[in-house]
């Protein structure tokens, strides 16, 4: 120990949880420190008690009135200026839970005892996350990032201020280059589903504004400032055209297509994620949907370029289908045939409104005039973009239900958890709201639950952790929260945080965020770097050779089996 900060108080209860700190007059104490302090036990030894500041107070002693400030400041009254600091406790050393004695000399940990004090002493794979407010190291356990004690990520802060898609990327990004898991990292895989602009198209870029005071801090943190050195990009088709090739503006290289051919929609029963919308979620119109996509699975015949025959009809568009299924289901002789015997005319009615609807969102994506891929496709990049910001609601809503449900399947098939594949999905209180069912939710239930024994981890964001359905918070063993709106911050889910936390996330810079980790009884306040890959096509380098091939390569994700938001706003500095 070095560096003292001051006294145990003993004008203030002192708890084996919480203690309070004179600090001296040569001193200063900040939120955010690390402090230490010991005491003498019989029969046990010395007891080393730290923690984390979580409060600073400063006031005049002496004073009885507010309007004694004036006088005191002037030196007609005598009285002095005390500061304090309140300690939460993080670890007792050995583990012998007694308050520390007022007068105990309290001093700054540095060096090992503040590694001890956090429990990086005992993260003997450390993923770096950052600096705290001091200017140090800040690592998270990655035995509760891959599933070995625990797995998923929820990140929650306002959109384009709380910089979640930046730390989710980061995150990643220090995953797999600091060494944390070591050899495994080559085989690591990730899919990102990038939602708002095309900045997350362009990991595989350098960014051309580092300098080299920020080629440092990833030094610091052991790492080299990099790119993502193996990304492929996947892009849904140009709306309007039949080559298949992808609407993409921000690169030219190092893009596919995706697109699902008429007989797989068919045959992989992809109907219910046409209608994957959580309001939707009434028993008689869900059973429409499945007894139409059974219907599909039995009747279609694949035939060339995907397209299937079906009644002794050739269809070739998405549109062809909708309509045979809206004539069989609109015909008195058919109808029973296709939705079943107990369902009313008018909830047929509506379930084809919907199908009618969907065409418009959803017609480029399944395709009658491309040639199947046949099988798994297996990627060789180690993170894999699927691109959906140019995709209207529903039909984001069916790429992320779809490819989600593939994925999940193919680890099942695997019986492995390894490799790991990570899913970054930002906007989770749309795809599995608090309230309502769909297949989406359904899915990410399963990975949340289930995702961990067969190597799948989610990286989840989103605005407000109070909107997203309680069982995927609660799997999520690493909590991360930026800035927060002042009703949001009340919510019971952001629990984990102090009091004077839930105050500061309200004034939260962008880069900042509290990350809550099982080994941790408080959460630490990072400052993550800056990103070293372009995050905007203005601060795109060149990419690495890996990724330029041509945007004329055309992908069917059906059975995704690798994969790996962000707005201008979303970057830390």
């Amino acid at each position: 120990m070095s560096d003292s900060v001051g006294r145990v108080l003993g004008t203030e209860d002192a708890t084996p949880l919480s203690f309070w700190v004179g600090v001296g007059p040569e001193a200063y104490a900040q939120l955010d420190d690390v402090l230490t302090t010991e005491r003498e036990v019989p029969g046990v030894g010395t007891v080393r008690i730290s923690g984390v500041v979580t409060a600073v107070r400063s006031r005049h002693e002496g004073a009885q009135f507010d309007s004694d400030v004036f006088d005191i400041a002037g030196g007609l009254l005598p009285a002095q200026v005390q500061e304090a600091a309140e300690v939460t406790v993080t670890r007792v050393e050995p583990e012998v839970f007694v308050p520390p004695t007022p007068g105990a000399a309290v001093e700054r940990a540095t060096g090992e005892e503040r590694d001890r004090a956090l429990y990086f002493d005992g993260m003997e794979r450390q993923v770096p996350l950052g600096f705290s407010r001091d200017g140090q190291p800040v690592f998270l356990n990655a035995d509760f990032l891959d599933g070995t004690r625990g797995a998923h990520v929820s990140i929650s802060g306002i959109s384009g201020v709380a910089t979640k898609t930046s730390f989710a990327t980061w995150l990643l990004y220090s995953l797999l280059h600091s060494g944390a898991i070591g050899a495994e990292a080559a085989n690591t895989k990730a899919l990102i589903f990038n939602v708002k602009g095309e900045d997350l198209l362009l990991l595989d870029h350098d960014n051309t504004r580092i300098d080299d005071e920020i080629r440092e801090t990833y030094r610091r943190l052991g790492m080299a400032p990099g790119a993502f050195k193996s990304v492929e990009v996947l892009a849904p088709p140009r709306e309007g055209t039949n080559n298949g090739v992808p609407d993409v503006a921000c690169r030219s290289t190092g893009v596919d297509a995706f697109y699902w051919t008429l007989a797989e929609f068919c045959s992989g029963g992809l109907l219910p994620f046409v209608f994957a919308d959580a309001d939707d979620d009434r028993q008689q119109y869900t059973m429409v949907v499945h007894q139409v996509a059974a219907r599909l699975r039995k009747e279609a015949r694949p035939k060339d370029n995907g397209s299937v025959a079906l009644d002794g009809q050739l269809l070739t568009t998405y549109r062809d289908l909708v309509d045979m299924i809206c004539e069989r289901l609109s015909d008195d002789a058919t109808r029973v045939e296709w939705a079943g015997s107990a369902i009313g005319l008018g909830t047929v009615n509506a379930f084809i409104r919907r199908l009618i609807a969907s065409g418009r969102d959803i017609g480029r994506l399944i395709r009658g005039d491309l040639p199947p891929r046949g099988g798994v496709i297996a990627s060789e990049a180690q993170v894999t973009v699927v691109d959906l910001h140019n995709l209207p609601d529903r039909a984001q809503r069916f790429v992320v239900g779809v490819v989600l449900r593939g994925e999940f399947e193919r680890k099942e098939k695997a019986g492995t958890a390894r490799p790991l594949q990570f899913v970054v999905l930002d906007e989770l209180n749309k795809y599995a709201p608090r309230e309502g069912t769909s297949p989406i939710k359904d899915i990410l239930l399963d990975i949340a639950e289930r995702g961990r024994s067969l190597g799948v981890i989610l990286i989840g964001a989103q605005q407000t952790a109070s909107e997203v359905e309680r069982r995927i918070a609660s799997n999520s063993a690493v909590r991360v929260v930026g800035r927060l709106d002042s009703a949001e911050a009340t919510r019971p889910e952001y629990g984990f945080l102090t009091q004077a936390q839930r105050q500061r996330v309200l004034m939260a810079k962008p880069g900042t965020m509290f990350v809550g980790q099982p080994e941790l009884p408080v959460p630490l306040v990072v400052n993550f770097p800056f990103p070293a890959w372009a995050t905007r096509p203005a601060e795109a380098g060149s990419a690495p050779a890996s990724s330029a091939r041509s945007v004329t390569a055309k992908v069917d994700p059906f059975d995704l089996a690798t994969a790996g938001d962000d707005d201008d706003d979303d970057i830390p500095f």
